[in-house]
């Protein structure tokens, strides 16, 4: 495969099937999820759900969006791998979340709400706290999407 055709799938540039129909030329708007551990949520995902979300104090369902002028830096390239990172650390603020989670789904609320990734971490609860999901370096190793 085309190293430039991973980055232009990350575009949104190709359209492999006929029922891909883009109403704009403007770039999608993404949010990110959490789930509890008890939740099934992984690579099988497609689109985002509520069963499984947390819940609790200043969590809205659906999480928050992605921030940033551009939710993703500009997909590149190195080597053969394509890749790209959410352009701000993912943030929820003064959150209450007694039950534990360890996941976060990554979706596309500008196109039927179809997952994009699931990132899994150690098990978490939160008492009237900021929780920051750090984004990673936007290189062919790090990336947070990486095409090989």
């Amino acid at each position: 495969m085309a190293t430039s055709f991973k980055v232009e799938l990350l575009n949104g540039i190709h359209a492999l099937g006929t029922s891909v129909i883009r109403g704009a030329t403007t770039a999608d708007s993404f949010k990110a999820a959490l789930y509890l551990t008890t939740a099934t949520i992984d690579a099988a995902t497609t689109v985002y759900t509520l069963t499984g979300e947390v819940s609790g104090t200043n969590y809205v369902a659906g999480g928050v969006d992605l921030t940033g002028a551009v939710d993703w830096i500009a997909p590149a390239s190195t080597g053969t791998t394509g890749f790209s990172t959410p352009t701000a650390n993912i943030i929820y603020t003064n959150v209450t979340l007694i039950t534990a989670f360890d996941a976060v789904l990554i979706y596309n609320s500008s196109q039927g709400n179809k997952a994009v990734s699931v990132h899994t971490f150690g098990s978490q609860t939160i008492t009237a706290g900021t929780l920051t999901l750090t984004m990673p370096t936007n290189n062919s190793t790090t990336a947070l999407i990486r095409l090989a």
